[in-house]
């Protein structure tokens, strides 16, 4: 009885198993595409800053193809892997590298606690109600760097002006807990003695809303460069804090170019 026993779990074993890796071949298989890129831009040099600076982030997206459905791919997207991927709608991984901000290069900040450099992990999901619109959302958890949540929705409304030139734009919203608040907008009681801001201890809430667009020429099959330009305004406790009212500006601009290249493979 004991040897019978042994020998059904030992098959049913087997059977998940072989479930397991037909069902991972079935996700992994196929089309897959990989794009990776740059973009440089003047924006803020802090959040919350009226003083403008030089900048640049990498740009990469990874995910299966669907000939149904060419993915959007905007700056605003973090680095993303689809583990879901039907061409009308993706969903799975995104990451964000998040750079230090240090006090002693920035006079607005004297006094203040630096933010080091860090990441966000989080998931991504967007969706595309016609052929030429996405709504795409982010949630992000950080480490290091701090420890809040943030995300962001966009929507993006994209047409095809010539088979190489396509225009997009459209509303852009984002929002944080108060733990990603504080460290970015807080000012504690010895900060504020330290600084001469008002101290401020924020909670959660929206965090800026507004509106982007771009213009991206495809320069060949797999090289795509855009020229993009955005606006938001500092909103809740965000818009609030000392740091903001006093030595920076609710209003934040950004101007910039980007180039991209993808691969496509199969596995």
């Amino acid at each position: 009885m004991v040897c019978r026993r042994v020998i059904a779990a030992a098959g049913a074993a087997c059977l998940l198993v072989a479930a397991s890796s037909a069902e991972a071949e079935g996700l992994f298989s196929g089309d897959w595409y990989l794009t990776v890129g740059a973009a440089g831009f003047t924006a803020p040099a802090f959040e919350g800053s009226k003083r403008y600076i030089l900048s640049g982030v990498p740009i990469i997206s990874l995910g299966k193809r669907d000939s149904k459905a060419a993915p959007f791919v905007s700056r605003n997207d973090n680095i993303s892997f689809a583990l879901v991927d039907t061409g009308a709608f993706r969903a799975g991984a995104v990451g964000k590298l998040v750079m230090p901000r240090d006090a002693g290069d920035e006079p607005e900040l004297a006094g203040l606690s630096d933010v080091p450099f860090g990441v966000e992990i989080g998931g991504f999901a967007e969706i595309y109600p016609a052929h030429w619109l996405r709504l795409r959302g982010e949630v992000r958890r950080g480490i290091r760097a701090h420890e809040g949540l943030v995300g962001n929705v966009q929507v993006d409304a994209f047409a095809d002006v010539t088979d190489r030139v396509r225009v997009s734009a459209g509303p852009r919203l984002s929002f944080a807990n108060a733990a990603y608040m504080d460290a970015y907008y807080g000012v504690s009681a010895a900060e504020s003695a330290a600084s001469g801001l008002a101290p401020y201890s924020p909670g959660g809430g929206i965090k800026s809303a507004g509106v982007g667009g771009a213009i991206d020429w495809r320069v060949t099959e797999k090289v795509t460069t855009s020229v993009f330009g955005e606006y938001s305004r500092l909103m809740g406790p965000a818009a609030a804090s000392s740091i903001v009212n006093q030595r920076g500006s609710k209003n934040q601009f950004m101007l910039g170019l980007s180039a991209t290249y993808r691969f496509d493979f199969k596995l």
